[in-house]
């Protein structure tokens, strides 16, 4: 059996992550077991709930453990099996967490899912054709339930879900308007995605001003409000909001070193009749066949052309994570473990 490379949560970060919180060990790779299967780890996913699921503390699911390689979606190929669900070179996307190997149980149902990479590469599905392309499906079609020329605002447009959730939406003919930091990504969301239009929170000091902007991208206002950030971009969107109007909650990265997040504008929830729901994707398994089929095909054809941010090995891992959460990635932040 291989050696295995492994990235463990050394220590739970007290504010700000920082590289110190990981611990890069070397470890043997256990013998199979019958129904079980080897899997050698392509690409990496990072994702920002990794950050919250390295805090201890009340959440949607348990913390995670320390000592332990850290969670992370992974594609790869089966090396070896010893299932007969699975045989030696198919390519795989599952939960293989940061490491270069992992021993999947292949009984338990939906441990691994076969992938056929003839129009669609490897590392989309970790993207578009993965978990963020379907969380932003489930959050804008069972939640926002858009209507053609409705207008859909989404935070961190540029980003895997929300480049996701903006071709989404223009398939249903809605105007859609994307809230991305810098002009490199605000081009890039309205030129390449074809998003109506997209406002840089970073030209922005306050909410208030945000909501300026954000007022004359969407002159008959917002009726459906993807989040992904919270803080000031939530409160300058809760301005702009119509009444009935529609929000999927799936981040508040703002929060992510846990800090407390006030709104500002909570009693617009009432006076608008606002919806406002939060959602984890994984609780949503019945979602998964449907959007995936949807998303295959936008990205097979050509039509929806997603971006990637390449990290280079196992090693770069804990700092290209660290730069996913300040927004330095363009894209989905993957790591390529060859």
């Amino acid at each position: 059996m291989p050696q295995n490379t492994q990235w463990l949560l050394n220590s739970r970060p007290q504010a700000e992550a920082s590289v110190d919180n990981f611990k890069l060990v070397h470890t043997d790779t256990p013998p199979l077991q019958d129904g079980q299967v080897l899997v050698r780890h392509h690409f990496l996913s990072l994702d920002p709930y990794m950050r919250g699921r390295m805090n201890e503390g009340k959440s949607y699911t348990a913390a995670q453990a320390l000592g332990e390689a850290m969670i992370g979606g992974t594609v790869g190929e089966v090396v070896e099996s010893r299932s007969p669900r699975f045989a030696v070179g198919d390519t795989v996307v599952g939960m293989g967490g940061w490491q270069l190997f992992s021993v999947v149980d292949a009984e338990q149902p939906g441990a691994l899912r076969r992938v056929d990479t003839t129009h669609i590469p490897l590392s989309h599905y970790l993207g578009a054709v993965g978990m963020p392309g379907v969380t932003a499906w489930h959050g804008l079609v069972r939640i926002i339930e858009p209507k053609a020329g409705e207008t859909v605002v989404v935070s961190a447009a540029s980003g895997a879900v929300g480049s996701a959730l903006g071709v989404l939406a223009k398939q249903r003919g809605c105007r859609v308007v994307g809230i991305a930091g810098g002009p490199d990504k605000c081009a890039y969301v309205k030129n390449e995605l074809g998003f109506d239009d997209c406002v840089d929170y970073r030209g922005h000091a306050n909410a208030h001003s945000l909501s300026k902007a954000l007022k004359a991208a969407c002159p008959q206002g917002i009726d459906g409000y993807f989040e992904n950030v919270g803080g000031m971009v939530l409160d300058a969107v809760m301005l702009r909001m119509n009444a009935f109007g529609r929000m999927a909650v799936c981040g508040m990265i703002a929060g992510y070193d846990g800090q407390p997040m006030p709104l500002a504008h909570p009693a617009l929830i009432l006076v608008q009749r606002l919806k406002v729901q939060g959602f984890i994707v994984s609780e949503h398994m019945q979602d998964w066949p449907l959007a995936l089929k949807e998303l295959g095909q936008l990205v097979g054809s050509g039509a929806f052309r997603p971006r990637e941010t390449m990290a280079q090995g196992l090693e770069s891992a804990p700092e290209a994570f660290l730069g996913l959460l300040k927004g330095k990635n363009f894209g989905k932040q993957l790591v390529k473990l060859g």
